[in-house]
């Protein structure tokens, strides 16, 4: 089976990506369109950033943006949404919204009385302190004992469809971020769907410059995202998270093709 991609649809003016480029309400909405052209499987709609030092957007002004756009696209293609006040997922289900995605894993029993899926991702700290002093005895073992903890209490709540996300760049430092994609398999050894979000994420443009060079910009990580999309796929991510979706949707049907067994002597 062929892992998902989701796009990344922010409707918000600070985000780190493209902050401002899909804030209008009709550009989101043709973006959304045209990610779900070029083959997404789910479009994300985020009113809120979660960068670093990003500030909290009150729960009134984050319906305002989201929930217009949700309803357009929802005719279209499946639509999660990028929030973690409860409010916000309510009207965003009205509106056609079948996924929570959940950076705070707070909204379980919230995803069980509304009757759609759910998202839990692992974050050390808040948007606004998690990258201050990210420490963790074992990077690994920590994020999965957390999300199965929080993925099971929400399946036992009644959540028929639970993901989890290990929070790639949510409290971690390039270090953690790359031991949690090379050690993927842990986390989809708990039989739960994972999700990986690591596109345009600061720690790749660190890692790709190479240490002699500045860290490259984040118009400048489209290939470095493609590769940690695909590594996350080598290693059973179910959906990886997008920005760039056509190109990650190829690698997700390259990743995903069935190898016949080699011939005797193959390769000699």
């Amino acid at each position: 089976m062929l892992a998902q991609v989701m796009g990344v649809l922010n409707v918000t003016p600070d985000s780190f990506s493209d902050g401002g480029r899909w804030f209008d309400h009709r550009a989101a909405i043709a973006h959304g369109l045209d990610m779900a052209a070029q083959g997404a499987d789910v479009v994300d709609v985020g009113g809120e950033s979660t960068r670093p030092g990003a500030r909290p957007v009150d729960e009134m002004e984050e319906c305002r943006r989201v929930v217009p756009v949700v309803e357009a696209l929802a005719r279209r293609v499946r639509v999660s949404v990028d929030t973690s006040k409860p409010g916000v997922a309510k009207a965003a289900v009205a509106a056609g919204a079948t996924l929570l995605n959940d950076v705070t894993a707070t909204l379980g029993a919230v995803a069980a009385d509304l009757g759609v899926g759910w998202v839990a991702m692992h974050m050390q700290g808040s948007p606004a302190t998690m990258q201050a002093c990210p420490s963790y005895a074992d990077v690994v073992l920590e994020v999965r004992d957390y999300l199965e903890e929080r993925a099971g209490a929400a399946r036992a709540a009644g959540v028929a469809e639970v993901w989890i996300d290990p929070g790639i760049g949510f409290g971690k430092t390039p270090a953690h971020n790359l031991a949690l994609l090379r050690h993927l398999r842990v986390l989809v050894d708990t039989g739960f769907p994972v999700l990986v979000g690591a596109s345009r994420k600061s720690f790749l443009g660190r890692v790709a410059a190479g240490p002699a060079e500045p860290a490259l910009g984040v118009g400048d990580r489209r290939e470095a995202s493609l590769a940690a999309a695909t590594v996350a796929l080598v290693n059973g991510a179910a959906m990886v998270r997008a920005h760039d979706v056509a190109p990650t949707v190829q690698a997700a049907r390259i990743v995903g093709q069935p190898v016949a067994p080699a011939a005797r002597g193959a390769g000699r």
